[in-house]
This record gives structure tokens, C-alpha cells and sequence, in this order.
């Protein structure tokens, strides 16, 4: 959604060539559920939020403040004052980027809002305030369930995934095409977008583009499904196809990147791209160098981005074609 106010327009300019002669960093600030929220990586925990490695993806210049948590619907979001206290920390030029719907769609009282009516109140309350105090916000619509079910299954609750083995799997034929879960809920963020002359970026249609050209079988690589004795952090499997691993928040990440940058071309600037990210917060493909490296050919051609920590240089190959990036949080012992 290309068309924007003039003023916003204007803000953004100014702000954001601050940013890049080094006077200021610009926040982005992340609002949403599970599917976008920081997690806990304790004992070798695999599942990650899209939004949990978006800074991997944006340079120092750009600070990504992840404020999603699990559960949480537009209405759950605002009553226990988490909204509140990202718009105290919300400057003139900063983002905010809004996606809900996974929860909201749920019947539990203290969560759910309906489409056309107050999911699509609170999506604007959201814009209107972050507008107020000389923010920008970005709509984006709920990112796809992997769901290739032949008939839809009744889930009353995603966050209960968490809890489940693989034998406690969902035991459904599965198709060759994906099936939407969300209805409504999909349309009403580019609904509100459209009447309230705002960003918006269509998530659900690049997840979608992404799951089902992975396959039914490939589109599992993306989540937190794992098959018995296969994860040593959930030695009795998993079958989650809602919530994501390393690899598929990371490729979630990777193109939400990309398409907020051409939404908001001005971003691009600070776009970055490494074939492999080292964060010992999670916020990478790696949490240590020591992982990282088992993993790489010192002969191919490739960048590695260490977002923060100290380490011990590597000793590899002369004639290795890896390349170190050092994030602001990193350094070399």
C-alpha cells in the first residue's frame, strides 16, 4: 500500500536521513502473538518468533524493539498495558509494526474481537495513537498456519502446541494445498489499511506463497515439527504447524524484511544480508561460533554476521573465503 500521507511521507524522510548521518537510531517497534514473539532459547530450545531475528536483517542503525508475546489478541495486548508502554517508548519517526489475528479469532473472553467490528477498532486504535505521537505504523495480517488438512481441524488454542508430543499430533490426511484458517481475520488489517491511508504488508499471502511452494512435507522444515528422538529439546516429538523453528522464522524473517523494505523504501538503506547469523540471544541461525563453524565450508564464498558477544578469532584455511561481519554488540578477544 504505496499511498501514504504527505506529513508521514515528509517525517520519514527527515527522521530517517538522521539515522543515516549516525545522529540517531530509529526504532522499530513489533507488536503480535507468538508467531512474531522474542522466546526462550534455555536448554536448547528450537522454537523462535519471525520477528526474534528481524535485527539480523537490519543494521545498527535500525533497532528492532520486539514487544509480541504469546497468546496475546489486539484486545488481550491493549487491556493488560502492553500497548500503553510501547507508545511511552515511542518517539517522532520510529515504527510500529501491528500483527494479530491468530489469537483474536479464538472464543475466549479476554481475547476475542470480531472482524469488521472491534479486531478491525483496536487495528486502528493502534494506527491512530502511533500517528499521534510521530510514529509511522505498518499493518501486516497474521501470518498462515501450515495447514494442508483436508478438513480444517478444531483448534481451540495454538499456545497448547507447546505441550503436545508427536503421538498427541493431530492424525488428519493432509492434501497438496493449503487451507486458509484465519477468514476474516485476513482481510480486516488491509481493510483498515486501506481506509486509514496506512502501510500495510500482506504476510499472510507471503507465507502462504512460501508454504505451499515448500510442499506439504517441505513446509514442515519451517515449524516446530519433529519427529520423535529427531530434537533433543523435544525428545518425544512434535507436531506444531503453527509456531516456528530457527530455520523457518528466520526465512519468515528474511522476506517480511524484504517486503517492508519496498513497502517503506527508505528502510532499504539499512537492509543487510549474511549467509549465516551467530547470536547467542537466538537471534540467528547459530548461538555460538564453535556451532556455526561445524557447519561451514571455509572455501565457499560466504558472509557471517556475529551479532554480539566476544570470541576467539577462528584459525581457518589461507585461502578461506568466509568473511566476518562484527555486529556493534560483537567483538574479537
Amino acid at each position: 500500500m504505496k499511498r501514504i500521507t504527505l506529513f508521514t511521507l515528509l517525517l520519514g524522510v527527515v527522521l530517517l536521513l538522521c539515522t543515516a548521518s549516525g545522529n540517531r537510531v530509529t526504532t522499530i517497534f513489533l507488536i503480535g502473538d507468538s508467531t512474531m514473539a522474542d522466546k526462550d532459547i534455555s536448554n536448547g530450545k528450537q522454537e523462535r518468533g519471525w520477528g526474534m531475528m528481524l535485527q539480523s536483517f537490519f543494521d545498527d542503525q535500525i533497532r528492532i524493539d520486539n514487544h509480541a508475546v504469546n497468546g496475546r489478541s489486539s484486545k488481550s495486548f491493549i487491556d493488560e498495558g502492553r500497548w500503553q508502554r510501547v507508545l511511552e517508548a515511542l518517539r517522532p519517526g520510529d515504527f510500529v509494526i501491528i500483527q494479530f489475528g491468530h489469537n483474536d479469532e479464538k472464543l475466549k473472553a479476554d481475547r476475542h474481537t470480531d472482524p469488521g467490528s472491534t479486531f478491525d477498532y483496536n487495528l486502528a486504535r493502534f494506527v491512530r495513537e502511533t500517528r499521534e505521537r510521530g510514529g509511522i505504523p505498518v499493518l501486516m495480517n497474521a501470518v498462515v498456519r501450515r495447514n494442508f488438512f483436508v478438513e480444517v481441524p478444531d483448534n481451540d488454542d495454538d499456545e497448547l502446541l507447546r505441550t503436545t508430543t508427536f503421538r498427541d499430533g493431530v492424525k488428519m490426511v493432509e492434501g497438496d494445498t493449503l487451507v486458509d484458517t484465519h477468514g476474516l481475520y485476513r482481510v480486516a488489517p488491509c481493510d483498515v489499511a486501506r481506509r486509514m491511508n496506512v502501510h500495510f504488508i500482506d504476510a499472510n499471502r507471503i507465507t502462504h506463497d512460501l508454504e505451499q511452494s515448500l510442499g506439504r512435507e517441505g513446509s514442515k522444515k519451517l515449524h516446530m515439527w519433529f519427529m520423535p528422538g529427531e530434537e533433543p529439546s523435544v525428545p518425544e516429538g512434535r507436531q506444531d504447524n503453527t509456531h516456528y523453528c530457527v530455520n523457518g522464522a528466520m526465512t519468515v524473517a528474511r522476506l517480511l524484511a524484504d517486503a517492508l523494505c519496498e513497502e517503506v523504501p527508505l528502510l532499504s538503506r539499512f537492509r543487510v544480508e549474511a549467509d549465516v547469523t551467530i547470536d547467542p540471544a537466538g537471534r540467528g541461525n547459530y548461538l555460538s561460533l564453535d556451532d556455526a563453524l561445524t557447519h561451514i565450508d571455509p572455501l565457499k564464498s560466504q558472509v557471517v554476521q556475529i551479532m554480539s558477544g566476544r570470541w576467539a578469532k577462528p584459525r581457518l584455511p589461507k585461502n578461506s573465503k568466509v568473511k566476518f561481519v562484527m555486529r556493534k554488540d560483537a567483538a574479537w578477544q
